[in-house]
């Protein structure tokens, strides 16, 4: 009986909502989510501290090295992928409500569980704990309040998601320093304070996530706002018509967003990963250890509110339009920021990067409102779970082009200075590259669609 009573309680019928519920309240839902789940930006905080388990003062035998430590975010990163890729359709079926409950046990149980890992000093624990099951969180996380808010906003689909992955970005303010003064205040003679920092965090953010998967609710059937009816036009980007999720694999279009994404996450991830370091080499000497720090906060602050800005943006001058003006400013900036490294213009090379991490955050903000114009919104958060498998590809291929030719140019005589030169025209390069992908998508074909639950098979306005 009472597992009935949770079933029912998790179920979409119990949280679908009455008459005149106010859409306002899914946001901060969201962002309750986001935030939490955000952190995983900062996870670097606990490098150090975690090569000195043994040593306390200083590293000890029997240590862990960075290295070793490097593999629990990318493990992160991986089962953030497959879980979003492979959960997505699941979510579909069991509404929000459940998957962000399980997607808070899994992040804030991923965090106790490493926490024994460290006190135990088993990295295989810190590896299933933060990356296995942590990461598993991460992707459940970040697609289940998306495809709610694209249904309660389909007049301004951008500006909603955009919310709600703003606050995935911005996470890592508030978990950054967050950790750091936790991680002051546990420390002692015998610990770094790494593993208390852990359970505070896990069940910090087990509440917040609970709290969000509480007040999350899904709209009625054939709801729609208050005073707004859907324009009608014919061949137009944005559908009324549903693709299933299995489906949407078949199609052009999918692979089309999949490779402008993956381009361009790629020409930004590759910069976020070394920026410090690139900036100070870019001008030797000229920049100091924390002001190439404080470039990193602005790249920080940018990716934040680039994923607002652009998903807004998009509401009305249309998301492929939206991506156009990523590759098109994208290669430009690419290709100028050479020469303001080798002017020594210092403020404008801050600022073409700023523009450029902008629009990396902006291309993950703008790409669940893209798929829902084309494939619909019913199976959007599974059709997006599986396109960020795109992330997963461009996390591996920006950071290699990005380190690896640098290498290869200082190996070759190349000045550290001049040394990203080359890869910065790769990155333009892989922008137009991204521009040709996004132009040649069009309208799904009708053949892909759900028509025998369609309520009409007449598109309505796009902004395009």
């Amino acid at each position: 009986m009472s597992t009935d009573r949770t079933a029912g309680f998790f179920s979409k019928e119990r949280i679908t909502a009455p008459p005149g519920f106010n859409r306002w309240m899914i946001p901060p839902a969201a962002l309750a989510v986001h935030l939490c789940i955000g952190q995983a930006y900062a996870f670097s905080v606990f490098n150090g501290p975690m090569t000195r388990l043994v040593g306390i003062s200083e590293s000890a035998p029997g240590d862990w090295d960075l290295p070793t430590l490097g593999w629990i975010f990318s493990i992160a990163i991986v089962f953030l992928g497959l879980s979003a890729a492979f959960a997505g359709k699941w979510l579909e079926e069991v509404g929000p409500r459940k998957a962000m409950f399980v997607a808070a046990c899994c992040f804030g149980g991923g965090f106790l569980v490493s926490a024994v890992g460290i006190s135990l000093h088993q990295i295989w624990l810190v590896y299933l704990g933060y990356g296995v099951l942590g990461g598993i969180g991460l992707g459940i996380g970040y697609v289940s309040p998306v495809s709610t808010l694209i249904k309660w906003f389909p007049d301004r689909r951008g500006m909603a998601t955009g919310m709600a992955i703003m606050g995935f970005g911005g996470g890592a303010f508030i978990a950054s320093p967050l950790s750091v003064a936790m991680m002051n205040h546990f420390q002692s003679s015998t610990s770094v304070g790494v593993a208390q920092t852990f359970v505070v965090m896990g069940v910090l953010y087990f509440i917040s996530m609970t709290i969000g998967s509480l007040a999350v609710r899904i709209p009625a059937a054939n709801w729609k706002p208050e005073g707004w009816t859907p324009p009608v036009t014919q061949n137009a980007m944005i559908t009324r018509n549903h693709v299933h999720i299995d489906q949407a694999l078949r199609t052009p279009q999918f692979w089309l967003i999949w490779w402008a994404l993956c381009l361009n996450v790629t020409a930004g991830i590759g910069v976020l990963g070394q920026a410090s370091v690139m900036i100070q080499e870019s001008f030797k000497g000229g920049i100091t250890p924390a002001a190439a720090a404080g470039f990193v906060g602005v790249l920080s602050l940018a990716n934040m509110l680039g994923r607002f800005f652009w998903a807004s943006v998009s509401d009305y001058v249309g998301r492929k339009n939206t991506y156009y003006i990523f590759f098109v400013l994208g290669a430009a900036l690419y290709f100028m920021v050479p020469g303001m490294g080798s002017a020594g213009n210092v403020a404008l090379f801050v600022l073409f990067y700023a523009i450029i991490i902008s629009m990396y955050g902006g291309g993950f903000s703008t790409v669940p409102a893209y798929l829902a114009d084309l494939f619909g919104t019913r199976f959007v958060g599974g059709i997006h779970g599986r396109l960020l498998t795109a992330w997963s590809a461009a996390g591996v291929f920006g950071p290699v082009l990005v380190n690896y030719i640098r290498q290869y140019q200082v190996d070759s005589g190349v000045p550290p200075a001049q040394a990203y030169t080359t890869t910065m025209y790769i990155m333009a390069g892989l922008l137009i590259i991204g521009f040709l992908c996004n132009m040649m998508v069009r309208p799904v074909a009708a053949h892909h669609h759900m028509g025998e639950e369609q309520p009409s098979l007449k598109p309505i306005l796009a902004a395009e």
